[in-house]
């Protein structure tokens, strides 16, 4: 499918117009992408040269590091296409670069994706495409949805992207979930819809993502205020968090990316109440005891090493009944 030359021009034209007015951008998130794409990156909306791609070698060497996102992303990646695929839209995965690593779509649509750009091994950076779904949600690190004439190359303005980021273990940007589809039908309330599937799949990628790098922690589930976020923390065998998923970080106060500060994992629910230091780690090992006792004294405090009186002057002491 293409544009002809009068639109395209005018697009063009709309474009540098609205990337050119500083209140515009300072308006509307559209407007900005518009601007990053044409004075940063210095990109022409009416180019006409196809979506930059990558070497075989190089997208080989890119789905190597990525091994285990796209192991655990396969499945989510057939679930989503099976509820969107029969609306011709394809599902696509990409790096934290804005390179597609994996792509479903039905085989009668797949010549169409390929015109378009929307394969393994094409650059769908805001860099390189100015504004679209994948690369102004990585740009933005957050959900997006570009309908046709809001792309900044004319030539992208027949295909609307649904997209939302992936974070890894770390807090750190690892992808991109995108739904893409050409249909001149597609309405953007069928595309919202779709969005909300795209998140909801982003975010379950992202806590098996979370849960595969800490094996053998104990993963905590907290509530959040947005839906879609996975807030989870990884804590060990001494209550210490050894990770948090983004949202756990912004929910808790705690490193934005990167390794974590050791805390006990008491401390972020604000259990500041009660005893405190080794009095509190002491009251803890006493009622682990005893649940594991049954309420039996004497084989909690043979469980602990000490006397049956010693045990009793200490939960007189901590509070425990």
């Amino acid at each position: 499918m293409t544009r002809s030359r009068p639109s395209a021009d005018r697009h063009a034209a709309r474009v540098v117009e609205t990337a050119t007015d500083p209140a515009a951008a300072a308006r509307s998130r559209l407007a900005a992408s518009w601007r990053r794409s044409l004075a940063h990156h210095g990109l022409d909306p009416a180019r006409q040269d196809g979506v930059h791609r990558i070497t075989d070698q190089a997208l080989s060497e890119r789905r190597e590091q990525a091994e285990r996102l796209l192991h655990i992303a396969a499945p989510k990646l057939d679930a989503l296409y099976q509820m969107v695929g029969s609306s011709g839209c394809g599902v696509l995965l990409t790096d934290a670069e804005g390179v597609v690593l994996d792509l479903r779509a039905g085989s009668g649509d797949l010549g169409v994706f390929r015109a378009w750009g929307l394969c393994p091994g094409s650059d769908w950076s805001e860099a390189s495409e100015g504004t679209n779904g994948i690369g102004t949600c990585i740009a933005e690190a957050r959900r997006v949805v570009i309908h046709r004439d809001e792309h900044f190359h004319a030539r992208n303005t027949a295909m609307s992207c649904m997209d939302a980021p992936i974070f890894g273990p770390q807090g750190e940007l690892i992808g991109a979930l995108d739904v893409s589809s050409a249909r001149a039908d597609q309405t953007e309330a069928f595309n919202r819809l779709i969005a909300a599937m795209v998140a909801q799949t982003a975010r379950q990628i992202e806590a098996d993502t979370f849960r595969a790098a800490f094996p053998e922690a104990r993963i905590i589930v907290a509530d959040a205020e947005e839906s879609e976020a996975s807030v989870l923390l990884a804590v060990d065998g001494d209550d210490l968090v050894q990770g948090a998923t983004r949202a756990a970080r912004r929910s808790f106060g705690l490193e934005s990316s990167g390794p974590l500060v050791a805390r006990p994992a008491s401390d972020l629910f604000g259990r500041d109440d009660g005893p405190s230091g080794f009095d509190r780690a002491e009251r803890a090992a006493m009622v682990r005891a005893l649940a594991r006792a049954r309420g039996n004294v004497s084989e909690a405090a043979r469980t602990l090493g000490v006397g049956r009186a010693t045990f009793y002057r200490r939960m007189k002491k901590l509070g425990l009944s």
